[in-house]
């Protein structure tokens, strides 16, 4: 029994495409996966044109990716998209964590109230990639099936592409090349492109299994249970009562036997411990690394998700960091496309996400080898610490089932303006912005709803309609400078706005996250990052700020 059939979609002839000398384009995207899409759709939001080649002609087979992390979901809201994967995922916050049939360890990825977004939503990889390429149609993208990309060409000011489809080869350049192609990446390999870590020595195997249970939407995970003793197993709660299992079973694992249907059946039974229905829909055996290119920028190309960088899939880092790549890079691409910051802004897009890819892998590779402990001395290590964990809580923090995807701080970007004034909280240059309910014109929203795809400044004051003469006029200067920085007014109380964009702090996180006081300016970035914060708003520090965080500055 499946649940799901995969779509077809339609192949479309290259007549238009074909030119000699070869057409020249601003943007081509090669991959149609997740990260590919995301970047297809954040470039038409910029405004720029792009062409998307993809070697298949339907969405993944089987569910691959399934934890997509509250980031990713705020990321997905900025592409226009983000209820419809909320609505059809199962939301989560809590994870437990068993030794044996005890728990020893639970967390809560969203401790406090006031945010729009769960930690967690658990969406099958095959709902996402459809949900985003009727999105990207929506915006304009053209998707181009069953064009596969077999050569990249790159020269100094372009590059040429050379694409393989059922009626023939043809050559096209581009402007930017942006490779979302996987983790193999052909386009890599092809270029002979570094790509160095670890690959662990072990087996897991996938298990999607369609039941009904009355478990509840929290990810489980077990180290050494009676029902898979000595390894380890993962149980998370996907759409349309599927659920993901996966078994350790260690490198000396025969894959093949592994597979057959009727082991993978007497696993799950003794893990059910019940004689309840249920039907295999995937399976897949895999092995996992921990790894990233030295550069994710060579010249005109652009490597993202994957393709750049590789992490096992315990933390749910993959796709979530894939979007934020392409949430990074997007707003810059399209600032040095049309002609409003140097090129040098994209080497900046490698920087920040090699430093957030290094982040991800270091916590990826402690997990793995928590979880995989290759000698003696650290099995032992990791058994003391699930046994302490049952009675001391220091012990907790020390279990390492997979640190889940957290969004990267930026702190060490080139593109912030370091603090001058004194702040409290999290939301330092480099930060991912937090949410917080507000009111907005005169309805209940979030203050993440009204931020991104712009620059834009933030403004506190106590009420509305308490923007002075010369604020005012700084505020309509910035917003109409060439590359315009939006205005945004958070207010205590309600009032006369004044025709400004204002949101009404109505329980006061906003104030409280952002450490808030009248006359406080947060410069935001497009992809709703801070760039730069201070006590009270003034045009040449914003326009200083704007600059460098544009790579715009002289000095």
């Amino acid at each position: 029994m499946g649940t799901y059939v995969n779509p077809v979609y339609p192949y479309r002839a290259p007549d238009d495409l074909r030119a000699t000398p070869p057409q020249r384009r601003p943007l081509i995207v090669v991959g149609a996966g997740p990260v590919g899409l995301a970047a297809a759709i954040d470039a038409r939001q910029h405004g720029l044109p792009v062409l998307l080649f993809d070697e298949d002609k339907t969405v993944s087979v089987g569910s691959r990716a399934v934890c997509y992390a509250k980031r990713a979901l705020e990321v997905l809201d900025r592409l226009g998209l983000g209820e419809t994967p909320c609505a059809k995922g199962v939301s989560w916050n809590v994870g437990r964590t068993f030794m044996q049939e005890e728990e020893v360890y639970r967390f809560n990825l969203v401790p406090e109230a006031g945010h729009k977004r769960p930690g967690m939503i658990n969406l099958q990889q095959y709902h996402l990639e459809e949900m985003l390429i009727a999105r990207a149609l929506e915006v304009g993208a053209d998707i181009r099936w069953q064009h596969k990309v077999i050569s990249v060409q790159p020269q100094a000011d372009h590059a040429r592409v050379t694409v393989e489809t059922p009626d023939g080869s043809f050559d096209i350049e581009a402007d930017w090349l942006i490779v979302a192609d996987g983790a193999r990446s052909p386009i890599r390999r092809q270029l002979g492109l570094d790509i160095e870590g670890r690959i662990f020595m072990d087996r897991f195997l996938i298990a999607d299994v369609v039941m009904k249970a009355d478990f509840p939407a929290e990810r489980w995970f077990w180290f050494d249970p009676p029902f898979h003793p000595g390894q380890s197993v993962l149980l998370h709660k996907q759409a349309d009562n599927v659920w993901r299992i996966d078994f350790q079973l260690g490198w000396s694992a025969d894959p093949e036997e592994e597979k057959k249907p009727e082991k993978v059946v007497a696993r799950i039974k003794a893990m059910l411990g019940d004689e309840r229905p249920f039907e295999l829909e995937w399976l897949s055996i895999y092995t996992f690394q921990c790894r990233r290119m030295n550069e994710f920028r060579h010249g005109r190309l652009l490597f993202v998700g994957d393709a750049a960088h590789q992490v096992s899939p315990f933390g749910a880092r993959g796709a979530n960091s894939g979007f934020q790549d392409t949430d990074d890079l997007l707003w810059k691409l399209a600032l040095v496309v049309q002609g409003n910051a140097p090129e040098r802004l994209l080497d900046t897009y490698s920087a920040d996400r090699t430093y957030a890819a290094d982040e991800n892998l270091l916590n990826s590779t402690r997990s793995t080898d928590f979880i995989t402990p290759k000698s003696r001395m650290s099995r032992n290590f990791r058994n003391a610490v699930l046994d302490l964990a049952r009675e001391h809580p220091f012990a907790r923090k020390l279990v390492n089932s997979g640190r889940l995807s957290m969004p990267s701080f930026l702190v060490r970007s080139a593109l912030n303006t370091a603090d001058s004034d004194t702040f409290a909280g999290d939301m330092v240059p480099g930060a991912p912005m937090d949410d917080a309910p507000v009111g907005a014109n005169g309805q209940p929203a979030w203050l993440l709803d009204q931020c991104g795809g712009d620059f834009q400044c933030l403004v506190y004051v106590a009420k509305a309609g308490q923007i002075d003469a010369a604020t005012r006029a700084t505020l309509d200067a910035l917003a109409t400078g060439s590359i315009p920085v939006k205005p945004l007014v958070v207010c205590g109380e309600a009032g006369d706005a004044q025709g400004l964009p204002t949101v009404v702090d109505t329980e006061g996180k906003v104030a409280k996250r952002y450490d808030l006081r009248p006359g406080t300016t947060y410069l935001l970035r497009p992809d709703q990052h801070v760039a730069a914060r201070w006590r009270r708003l003034d045009a040449a520090a914003v326009q200083a700020a704007l600059a460098r965080a544009t790579c715009n500055a002289t000095a």
